[in-house]
């Protein structure tokens, strides 16, 4: 007999993406007292999800409840589906929504969990979900929050995010979302839930190439506090509420992100950090690290507002192989800083970065 426990107000719902993060929100909505089903591309991913109950692929040592199934079907894993939600790469979204749009009706809630904006056209993930479903707009919904898939995995408690323009569609789904070791709040800035989700990728990929480089704490405790700063004035500067920013879906994603192992943005800046090419970090990188993806149009969109990321252009710079890792130094070259912090000559902030490479050099 199943032990899952299924409670009165039990939804069906689908996840669709089977990998790590899929994988642990589908666990997450099973233990809250749902019947869940899993879509996966894979075959062999559904054959033993199905007969094990387990994806040894994306989450080693795991097991699932009894209460998730899994389905190479679309139109199967969203049927009657009460709430549907979306973890696929963010550069696939697009695609995938074409396929899923005829197969919902427009009352369905549609969530988010993907952390990353579209590269051809710079839209968060609600955005682009707009554009290809016809549902309602207040039936489109974000998580967000500090998310290491394999510790919640494991019940280690934690606390994200949900933010919809409803107020009522997003307690509507913290109330599924929610069990004994994920805790779900709600606010109405999707703006800034969204954007602490794939900003924070950035920053902790500069963490990881100053940590790959060889630097310590006091370095990335720098560029954290000031990528806060910066991902916060971005943020602002498209709507989002500043205090989204000091929240689960900022400073606590923030964190998590940049101080995990388990972090798949750290780890690739880790190893940029150590001299590998962005091409050679994709083909080490088993799984997709958004932070990647979003520098490009992150940095087009701070442009269009006229907003300063220096710590994002710096990882710019490393990524395309124009700045050596261990010359970031983000943290010394930014410009006007909140909360009455400021560093003296900031009309010569830009030089700085040059003057702080030629002193090392130096030193060195």
């Amino acid at each position: 007999m199943s032990r899952e426990k299924i409670t009165p107000l039990a939804q069906r719902v689908a996840v669709l993406g089977a990998g790590s993060w899929g994988t642990t929100f589908a666990k997450v909505l099973a233990d809250g007292g749902n019947y869940v089903t899993l879509w996966a591309r894979r075959q062999h991913l559904v054959d033993e999800i199905n007969a094990t109950h387990r994806n040894s692929e994306y989450l080693r040592g795991i097991k699932l409840p009894g209460t998730v199934t899994a389905t190479t079907s679309l139109a199967a894993a969203v049927k009657d589906a009460d709430q549907i939600y979306l973890s696929v790469p963010s550069q696939a979204l697009r695609e995938n929504l074409v396929a899923l749009a005829p197969l919902i009706g427009r009352k369905t809630i549609v969530v988010s969990l993907m952390k990353g904006v579209e590269k051809k056209t710079g839209l968060r993930m609600s955005q682009v979900m707009a554009e290809e479903l016809e549902i309602d707009p207040d039936n489109i919904a974000v998580v967000s929050g500090p998310n290491l898939a394999l510790e919640i995995a494991k019940g280690q408690p934690t606390a994200s995010v949900v933010a919809s323009s409803s107020l009522e569609v997003a307690q509507t789904i913290a109330i599924t979302a929610t069990n004994p070791y994920f805790r779900c709040f709600v606010n109405t800035d999707v703006i800034g839930t969204e954007f602490g989700g794939v900003l924070k990728n950035l920053i902790a990929v500069a963490v990881g190439i100053v940590d790959g480089a060889g630097y310590g704490h006091n370095t990335k405790a720098s560029i954290i506090t000031r990528g806060l700063a910066e991902i916060t004035d971005f943020a602002v500067a498209y709507g989002a509420q500043p205090e989204t920013m000091s929240g689960l879906a900022g400073l606590g994603d923030l964190i998590a992100t940049c101080e995990s192992p388990l972090s798949r943005n750290n780890t690739a800046g880790r190893l940029l950090g150590q001299g590998y090419s962005l091409a050679e970090v994709a083909k080490q990188m088993e799984q997709t690290a958004e932070g990647l993806a979003s520098v490009a149009p992150v940095l087009a969109l701070a442009q269009a507002r006229d907003v300063d990321m220096p710590i994002v252009e710096q990882v710019s710079q490393v990524l395309a192989g124009t700045l050596d890792p261990r010359d970031i130094a983000p943290h010394l070259t930014d410009t006007d800083e909140p909360q009455g912090e400021r560093t003296p000559g900031d009309s010569q902030a830009r030089g700085r970065g040059a003057i702080w490479r030629a002193l090392k050099r130096a030193l060195d």
